[in-house]
């Protein structure tokens, strides 16, 4: 008999949403304890829904990274944030998380204005907060309250830890009662496959050029387990322009083998096992506008 099985259980989805570069992988990552979703300096670098499971105080916690929600243009943009908008539907909890420093912005606006129409139950988390002083963050709180219902408001900071623990245990305590969905061990649903591929697409966003990352996607072709315990996986990387592959491979090829090289380590110790990891690149153009290449990535289509 499992040691909890005579103690009420909890099981919810949270999801995280806010503006590009608000801190919302930063945060899902430091409550998980480990790498669930993709962080760079750049904004817009979730481009799917990640689901991480948390175990806390007898409470499963579901939590939904989704991508920044801003103004879109291309399908990709689209389908992004058509992501984020369903994972937040789907939620029994909504954190919105701000960046404190950079305020009401008008995405937040723009944000803000949206939850306001779904009715949902909403958590405000203001994050880097260590970063300012605290008389300035009351105008901030106040005004966002004035726009919007929130049931409990957080300061925190998602790299330092600084404010998570409050916010986590208060999570575990207000999720609905109910059975787990996931086995306990598990960290997380989103499948090896493309996690190899967003890993590869980390390392585009963290060693190249800013005109590189948003022109380039990863997907995985192959994956193969081998009789030994190891994995062999086959990414291709399509960029939309010839300059773009151009930069990617590098000279003689060093770019692309470093890229590789990184990737291949931090899958390694995610997955547990030795990975030999094999990356083409290939020069598609438009491959934004391309349902196919959409859903290869984790996104429905919009």
């Amino acid at each position: 008999m499992p040691e909890h099985e005579d103690m009420t259980t909890r099981c919810g989805f949270v999801a995280i949403v806010g503006a590009p570069n608000a801190g919302k992988s930063t945060l899902l990552n430091r409550m998980a304890g480990t790498k669930l979703s993709i962080v760079s300096p750049k904004a817009q670098t979730t481009r799917f829904r990640v689901l991480g499971i948390l175990m806390r105080n007898h409470a499963q916690m579901l939590l939904v990274d989704t991508p920044g929600i801003f103004r879109p243009r291309r399908m990709l943009d689209r389908a992004m944030v058509a992501a984020a908008w369903t994972g937040a539907e789907d939620a029994d909890i909504t954190l919105l998380i701000i960046d404190a420093r950079a305020g009401l912005t008008e995405a937040v606006r723009e944000i803000v204005s949206q939850l306001a129409q779904r009715n949902r139950r909403v958590w405000l988390v203001l994050n880097k907060t260590d970063l300012m002083r605290r008389d300035a963050l009351l105008p901030l709180t106040a005004e966002l309250s004035g726009l919007l219902t929130v049931e409990h408001v957080f300061m925190i900071s998602a790299r330092s830890g600084q404010g998570v623990d409050d916010l986590m245990d208060r999570m575990a305590a207000e999720l609905p009662v109910g059975p787990y969905l996931y086995p306990e061990d598990d960290l997380t649903d989103l499948p090896d496959r493309l996690l190899a591929a967003e890993l590869v697409r980390e390392q585009i966003f963290l060693q190249t050029h800013e005109e590189v990352p948003y022109a380039a996607t990863a997907e995985t072709e192959s994956f193969q387990e081998r009789p030994d315990g190891s994995v062999r996986i086959e990414v291709t990387i399509y960029v939309a322009r010839a300059s773009h592959k151009a930069i990617l491979i590098g000279e003689g090829g060093s770019r692309i083998r470093n890229i590789g090289e990184r990737a291949r380590k931090e899958l390694s110790r995610l997955l547990e096992r030795p990975c030999h990891l094999f990356l083409n690149v290939k020069e598609r153009s438009g491959w934004d506008e391309e349902r196919a290449r959409l859903r290869a990535i984790g996104l429905d289509d919009a």
